[in-house]
């Protein structure tokens, strides 16, 4: 997967145009909707706010809390069982993936937590190779998915 350019958040103003931004309404009403229909509710629901670059919805799934992401510049979609400022253990999630995936790109924990290749990141601009640089994250999922300021 070679991630697209602005998938951090990151740009310089005066180079490089603003990334896209994914339109939070439709993904909360879903989150909304999956829980219920699955008997679960939402607990929480946030909109990217510094420093993260995602929104996510933490919902009680009967048994099984779990988080649900989405990339505030890419429609790309990932399950957590965890979420904390430099932490997200990404899992996968067989009914998340069957109602999200119609709508976004959900990716797989083997894919997130794989490591960063040259060839993955080469699409990124110079601001956000600057982020990697100092951030060192080891995963992909860390670039897609991060808390960097």
């Amino acid at each position: 997967m070679k991630l697209p350019n602005g998938i951090t958040g990151f740009y310089h103003a005066n180079v490089d145009p603003p990334p896209p931004q994914v339109d939070g309404k439709p993904f909360k009403q879903l989150c909304f909707d999956v829980a219920i229909r699955s008997g679960g509710k939402i607990i929480d629901f946030k909109s990217p706010q510094y420093p993260a670059n995602f929104y996510y919805a933490q919902v009680q799934m009967v048994d099984d809390p779990l988080y649900i992401l989405l990339n505030a510049h890419y429609p790309y979609l990932a399950v957590a069982s965890t979420v904390e400022c430099g932490n997200i253990q990404f899992i996968d999630h067989p009914v998340i993936d069957e109602q999200f995936s119609p709508f976004y790109q959900v990716l797989q924990s083997a894919e997130l937590n794989a490591p960063i290749h040259p060839n993955l990141i080469s699409g990124l601009n110079s601001a956000e190779l600057e982020q990697i640089s100092y951030w060192k994250p080891k995963t992909i999922g860390e670039i897609i998915f991060n808390y960097w300021d």
